[in-house]
């Protein structure tokens, strides 16, 4: 199963206190580059988080941002049970008997202590739900993309291999030509035969691309093996190998329609190197 590098995720889950929510974006790299942004009190489970979205991530550029919105009274920065104990104490200290209202409106004036970072079980539980449901899409839009990227794959692997089947056919070809052009040389002359026939097989063999077509052939199979199992880096292995098939195959054609053949094999080439790259 082949996955994308690229990909996306965004979960929210909200508790009394807040309302979380994270994005998981990822581009292709050649290993693991992690960033992750998160407020302060959430630090102390930082190490957890990054370990568990490495894993999930494996390789790629990938940009964690978690965000916590404040809602109901925590939103207002208010905190009832402090303002009703000033406003108990003004009262006790006026004496008198003071409206409810301007008890409230004297204590909001106060300087109120700071609020404890210390979060609830189930703020924790509400970010650990986001972070489940981001990873979930993120996942998923990864395998859409991978799933696209295979397509593409195999079309251009098609294309390759249908341009390796057309070679064949061509090699009588080159040999008729080849020695058609050493009998034109000869015309009129007297020769040693023997000779000739050393020099013919000499040609041959350096024209001979049986085996740049063996390797090529077992490449290509080997590059769909890779892609059913997902293997990114193998990918792009096995692309440059390709490469050196088509490269050698294309300087021993010497024939016009058999460099036209590896002209649109090289085309296809830099589109499968281009698409690994993005491969998991």
């Amino acid at each position: 199963m082949m996955r994308s590098m690229t990909g996306f995720g965004k979960g929210t889950a909200e508790c009394a206190a807040a309302r979380i929510t994270i994005e998981i974006r990822s581009l292709n790299s050649k290993g693991l580059d992690l960033s992750l942004r998160l407020p302060s009190a959430y630090r102390e489970r930082e190490m957890a988080w990054r370990k568990k979205l490495g894993d999930a991530a494996e390789r790629g550029k990938v940009d964690v941002t978690i965000h916590r919105e404040a809602i109901g009274q925590a939103a207002l920065g208010l905190q009832p049970a402090w303002l009703e104990a000033a406003m108990t104490q003004l009262q006790e200290i006026a004496g008198a008997p003071i409206a409810r209202g301007e008890l409230l409106s004297m204590a909001l004036r106060l300087q109120a202590p700071a609020t404890s970072e210390e979060l609830s079980d189930a703020e924790w539980t509400a970010i650990e739900q986001a972070m489940e449901i981001a990873l979930a899409e993120f996942n998923g839009f990864r395998q859409h993309e991978g799933d696209a990227l295979a397509k593409d794959l195999r079309q251009n692997i098609a294309s390759i291999q249908t341009g390796l089947d057309q070679v064949p056919a061509l090699e009588e070809e080159r040999v008729t030509a080849l020695k058609a052009r050493l009998q034109r040389g000869l015309e009129g002359m007297d020769y040693d035969h023997g000779r000739y026939e050393q020099e013919l097989i000499y040609y041959l063999e350096k024209l001979d691309v049986n085996e740049e077509k063996v390797r090529l052939q077992a490449h290509l199979h080997y590059f769909l093996e890779a892609m059913a199992t997902g293997q990114g880096r193998k990918l792009g292995f096995l692309s440059q190998e390709i490469g050196r098939e088509v490269n050698t195959l294309g300087s021993k054609s010497n024939n016009a329609a058999m460099q036209r053949i590896v002209v649109q094999m090289k085309e296809e080439l830099e589109k499968i190197k281009e698409q690994a790259l993005n491969v998991l």
